[in-house]
Order: C-alpha cells, then structure tokens, then sequence
C-alpha cells in the first residue's frame, strides 16, 4: 500500500535542514509521540548529507483484529538518509524496522524550497506479511503512519518557531 503526504514549513530551506540534521528535533518529535526508552545509534552528517538511525519503545492501541499478529509494545528502529541536490532540493529515504513484527515501512522524501517557505514531501510505502487480514491491517497501519506523519509535521512547525534565527 502507497500514498503521499506533504506538508509546507513556514521557514526556509536552510533552516528546515538543519532541523533534520539535528538528532535533537527528531528525539523531541518522538517524545512527543509518547514513545519512550529513546535511543540514538548512529548520527553522522557532512555539509550535504546526514544518516541518523533511532531506535525507541513505541506503545500502540491495537484494534481485536490486530492482536493476534502483532504486539502493542514495539521496539522501533528508523533509519534516515538525506542529501542535499544541486537544485538546492533535499532527498532522503527512511526505513522504519519494527522488531519482531510482520510490517515494513519505507519512505523517499523531499524537501522542496518555495521562497520564504519550504514543501515537504513523504511518499510512503506500507508493507504486511499477513495471511488473510493483511488488507486490513495494513488499511490500520496506514491510519497510523498518516496520525504519525500529523505529529511529525507538528512537531516541526514548533522546532522551526522556537529555533528561528
């Protein structure tokens, strides 16, 4: 299952990538998420580039159909890779690992400036290995990416105002 989302910062480009390099917004954006035991095991970055991988304990409210097939504590590793294009456009790819579990999840993102303001966009790719009630588990898993990505832009619009030069 595939869709797309995007959302548009109210700040500049450069101030949008430094937020994304910086491990800080992303544990923050996290804990605002509720999910707890916050790690992070690797974090590099050059002028054009960054690779961050977090892992983190994540609770989910799971609907009946669900608890036969997965588990409401989640040890969760995502692991971004970002570059920074000639265009002065942003690429990056994510992949979300949760242990244990019968869904994958991977994205390609994009950070586009548009003036003063900068389009961020996420194409998600929602995989379940489920006999039977993988249509349907996977339809609830991207209810969840959607109310996750919701956070993450939040989170980000307040990064972005309480960080402004």
């Amino acid at each position: 299952m595939d869709f797309h989302d995007e959302h548009t910062f109210d700040a500049p480009i450069d101030d949008v990538w430094a937020m994304f390099r910086d491990p800080q917004s992303h544990l923050r954006k996290f804990e605002g998420m509720g999910h707890r035991d916050l790690e992070v095991l690797e974090s590099s970055a050059e002028d054009d580039s960054f690779h961050l991988v977090i892992r983190r304990v994540v609770d989910v409210d799971l609907p009946g159909f669900a608890r036969r097939v997965l588990k409401p504590t989640n040890t969760v590793t995502t692991t971004d890779d970002w570059r920074r294009l000639p265009d002065g456009s942003c690429a990056g790819t994510q992949q979300v690992d949760t242990a244990g579990a019968p869904v994958r999840i991977s994205a390609s993102t994009t950070l586009t400036p548009a003036g003063e303001r900068t389009t961020y966009g996420v194409d998600v790719h929602v995989e379940v290995k489920v006999p039977l009630i993988g249509g349907k588990l996977a339809d609830w898993a991207k209810g969840m990416v959607r109310d996750q990505l919701d956070a993450e832009f939040a989170a980000g619009d307040a990064w972005l105002a309480e960080h402004r030069a």
